[in-house]
Parts: structure tokens; C-alpha cells; sequence
């Protein structure tokens, strides 16, 4: 009998079986490319826990035929690494996945770098971290750099599916009758976290009695307290929970401070801390911006406090945040404007960068081109030089169109004017 967990037993026996992660694995993505040619390279996987960094790295292995170890940098010490080097010595190459490769130290680093360098360890490093901030400099230079993302809803029930019906690994043999609630439970409430979702999957399985009919039934009441996480009342497609998340952002753009706390208090029964956080970080800038600039920061502060309280305590600087942000003045100038310079550039609209503009590092000092010199706004008593900044094709795009929305946004608004006054003349 094989006691390995569900989420382990249903790791994928090749890179074609791996559920999501269209954007590295989907048909002509980089790393399905790699595998295909036979052409690994070393690569670094960070993203959140349970998104399928150990199952991507397992499936470029069995997909490859090439042996494959699994260490963790923090657990195992450098005369691990050592065996794994003097196999791959032995077998020409050993593809190594090192869990929390970001806690790496200088010991094990220096020692493992000629192995990466002559290609006979190909590594697959493993983070919650943004490497680009976590991962030593001599390490990440010889990786490739791949972001796994949360699976969705969608693939959270493929793999509820899939582990169901699979006689030989996962929970085929049983006769498992799981209702639409309960699967819709499953794949929105772990936030993308298949892991997670199958350990609950496994988790109910084992603890429900068959009824008279020799079945067991997964029902939404069983599923809730297997994740540990209280289902909102779901619809027949299964959107209600972004149905509450979108009301609460519109409820806190329309300064409704009783309709937000409701819609709060909704996601907080529901336990979904991590949408709620990432919702209201997004309304401190989408919605309130430059209206009041310190929302913003007293927002991630208030999401960071929520984070190490954990519910039921982050319901306080939550209820905090939201009273903030709906009685706040409401600004989208800044991102607005982004949008359409993006939309531009995406239709083509670059043009060339003026000379004067250029770094001129490579191309010697001073005057460059047509005899046009780069001034230093630095250098003017006001701050401000008369120079040409966009290129020629865009000389006339205005992209921002200040709202007068409060003190902070209209100082903005009237030293824009003042500069696009200035330019005029």
C-alpha cells in the first residue's frame, strides 16, 4: 500500500500531464522547448506554495530520463551535494531540485557553481521568494528565471478530477461521490494551491464512512472543514466569490463605508485572506491614487499587520483600512494615463528617442548628433529646462489629466499646467 500523500502520489509521470502553467509548459513555451530538444538548462522556480514548482521539476525529469535528486538548502549539508556530484560524474548529468534554494549559504554555493558551470549538475532551484532580491548574484546568473503562478479555479478542478478518478494513484478505487458545492469549494478557496487542495481532497476521503451504498460522499460542509475555510454561498458558475470581491471594490469606490464592511465581513467568514489583501491594495492605487497618496502606505501597512495577526485579529487593522480608503477622495489619473501611453506603445506608437536623451556613456560627452546638448534641469535655479522629452511622432501626447480631487492631486494639477505652459511659449 502506498502511504505518500495524494498531492505526492499524483506528481505527473511527464511534462505533458502537468495541470497549468500554460505561460513555461503549454505547447512551444520555453521550458516544454527545452525538454523537447533535450536541452535543459539550469532555472530557478519562484512563486507561491503549492503552485507546482516540485511538480514542473519531477516532470522535466521523468520526461527526460535523466536522474533526478531532491535536496533542500536549508535541511541538507554541502557532503550532500557531494554525492549528488559524484553521480553526476558517474551518469554524464543529474538533474538536482533544491528547495529553498534562496537560503543557499557561501559554503555549499562555491562548491555547487563548477558543477553548474561544465552542466553536470542541471539545477532546479525552488523559492517563495523573489530571486531577483533573495538569490545570490553567482547563482541566479547561471539560471534561467521562471515565475509558476497560482493555478485557477478551473485547474484546481482538474486535479480534484483527476485524483478521483485515478485508480493506480490517486482515489480511483474508492467509490467517491463529491457534490458541485463541494468541488467549487475545493478549487477557490485554496487560492490556487493544488497541494493544499489535495491534501483536504485526501483529508475527506479518509474521514468520511461510506453511506449504505458503499459511497463516499464529499459535500460542502465536509470539504469546508477539511480546508479549514468557510465557503461563500456560491452561484450555479461558481463566481460569487469574485462576485464579493468586485463589490467590495465598488463599494469602497462609491464611499460606501457600511456596504464595504459588509463585503468585508463576507471574505473574513470566508477566511480568504490573501484575495482580500491583494483587493485592497489594489483599490489604495486603482481607486484613491493621488487623491491622498498616504492611503496607499497605510494601507500595506494594515495588510502586513493583518498577515502576521492572522484572522481573528486582522479583522481590526482590515476594518481599519476599509473605513480609510471609502471616506478617502477618489483619483485614477495616474493609472489611467499609464493605460493609454501603454496602448500607444502597443500600437506601434514609439518613435524615436531624441539624441539629446540617449546615454551618451558609448557615444563620448557632450554635444551629440545634430549639435543638440542634453540640459541639466539640476543646473537651471528652477528645476525646469525647455527641452524636447518625448519622441517627434508623440511631440503633442498628453497623457494625464489631473483630477482636482483634493489638496495633493490639484498642487500636482497646477505645477503640470504651469510646465505645459511654459512649453507652449
Amino acid at each position: 500500500m502506498n502511504h505518500n500523500p495524494l498531492a505526492y502520489r499524483m506528481r505527473p509521470s511527464s511534462i505533458d500531464e502537468v495541470i497549468g502553467q500554460e505561460q513555461l509548459v503549454g505547447e512551444g513555451k520555453i521550458i516544454r522547448r527545452m525538454v523537447e530538444a533535450n536541452q535543459l538548462r539550469s532555472m530557478i522556480l519562484y512563486g507561491p506554495p503549492g503552485t507546482g514548482k516540485t511538480t514542473i521539476a519531477t516532470a522535466i525529469a521523468r520526461s527526460t530520463k535523466k536522474p533526478f535528486r531532491q535536496l533542500n538548502a536549508v535541511v541538507h549539508a554541502k557532503k550532500d551535494l557531494a554525492i549528488v556530484a559524484e553521480e553526476a560524474k558517474m551518469s554524464g548529468s543529474v538533474i538536482l531540485l533544491l528547495d529553498e534554494v534562496h537560503r543557499l549559504d557561501k559554503g555549499k554555493q562555491d562548491y555547487l557553481l563548477p558543477f553548474l558551470e561544465n552542466g553536470q549538475i542541471i539545477l532546479i532551484g525552488a523559492t517563495t521568494s523573489n530571486p531577483y532580491h533573495a538569490i545570490n548574484p553567482a547563482i541566479r546568473s547561471r539560471c534561467q528565471i521562471f515565475e509558476v503562478t497560482p493555478l485557477s479555479p478551473q485547474e484546481i478542478k482538474i486535479a480534484v478530477t483527476r485524483a478521483i478518478e485515478d485508480k493506480e494513484k490517486g482515489l480511483g478505487k474508492e467509490k467517491i461521490m463529491i457534490t458541485d458545492e463541494a468541488l467549487e469549494h475545493f478549487s477557490t478557496a485554496s487560492n490556487g494551491d493544488v497541494r493544499a487542495t489535495l491534501s483536504a481532497l485526501e483529508l475527506a476521503a479518509l474521514s468520511t464512512k461510506q453511506n449504505e451504498q458503499g459511497e463516499i460522499e464529499i459535500t460542502l460542509d465536509v470539504a469546508e472543514e477539511c480546508l479549514q475555510k468557510k465557503a461563500l454561498v456560491h452561484d450555479k458558475d461558481g463566481d460569487a466569490h469574485y462576485d464579493v470581491l468586485s463589490a467590495f471594490q465598488k463599494s469602497i469606490r462609491g464611499s460606501d463605508v457600511n456596504a464595504a464592511l459588509h463585503y468585508l465581513a463576507r471574505l473574513i467568514v470566508a477566511g480568504d485572506l490573501e484575495s482580500l489583501n491583494r483587493r485592497l491594495l489594489v483599490i489604495a492605487y486603482e481607486d484613491v491614487g493621488l487623491a491622498n497618496p498616504q492611503a496607499g502606505a497605510r494601507t500595506l501597512s494594515a495588510i502586513e499587520a493583518s498577515e502576521r495577526l492572522g484572522f481573528p485579529e486582522a479583522r481590526i487593522p482590515l476594518a481599519n483600512a476599509v473605513v480609510d480608503l471609502c471616506l478617502s477622495p477618489k483619483s485614477n489619473s495616474a493609472y489611467q494615463a499609464l493605460d493609454k501611453a501603454i496602448e500607444d506603445v502597443k500600437n506601434g506608437k514609439s518613435g524615436e528617442i531624441p539624441l539629446h536623451l540617449k546615454d551618451a556613456h558609448y557615444k563620448g560627452a557632450g554635444k551629440l548628433g545634430r549639435g543638440v546638448e542634453y540640459k541639466y534641469p539640476h543646473d537651471a535655479q528652477s528645476g525646469w529646462v525647455n527641452q524636447q522629452y518625448l519622441p517627434d511622432s508623440l511631440i503633442r501626447a498628453q497623457y494625464y489629466k489631473p483630477k482636482h480631487t483634493g489638496k495633493y492631486e490639484q498642487a500636482l494639477s497646477q505645477v503640470y499646467a504651469n510646465i505645459n505652459n511654459k512649453m507652449k511659449k
